[in-house]
């Protein structure tokens, strides 16, 4: 599906997404991914759903961002609670979707001037 926003100069946008891929400012990817409106982070993580590490979880509550979107595939999936633990301790709000709701909720949220990031599942 396209996305018909438009881009904010020098942010990361997407602008479209489907099975397997997600397309940022034209670019199409493949692999997991993670964005900020100013930085892309592809292959943030090899991690598939069900392999997901704390590891992970701790690297995206790094991200200098308010709010954080993890996009889980094409279908929504609650990662186990312990996971989570470190968006509680750095005081960060995590928003679990579907890649596709993921995908727009990051570029309203961006468009917004909102800190988001969002750190998506593509595998």
């Amino acid at each position: 599906m396209k996305l018909q926003l438009d881009r904010p100069d020098g942010l990361n946008t997407f602008t479209a997404y489907g099975e397997g891929y997600v397309s940022v400012n034209g670019i199409r990817h493949s692999c997991n991914l993670a964005a900020l409106p100013e930085r892309l982070f592809p292959e943030w993580t090899q991690a598939t759903f069900e392999t997901l590490r704390l590891e992970d979880f701790e690297w995206l509550a790094s991200l200098d961002a308010e709010i954080i979107l993890l996009g889980t595939g094409s279908r929504l999936r609650f990662p186990a609670p312990e996971l989570m633990r470190p968006m509680a301790r750095a005081q960060k709000g995590l928003e679990v979707m579907d890649l596709p709701a993921a995908c727009r909720t990051y570029n309203v949220l961006m468009g917004e001037g909102r800190k988001v990031a969002v750190g998506l599942l593509l595998v």
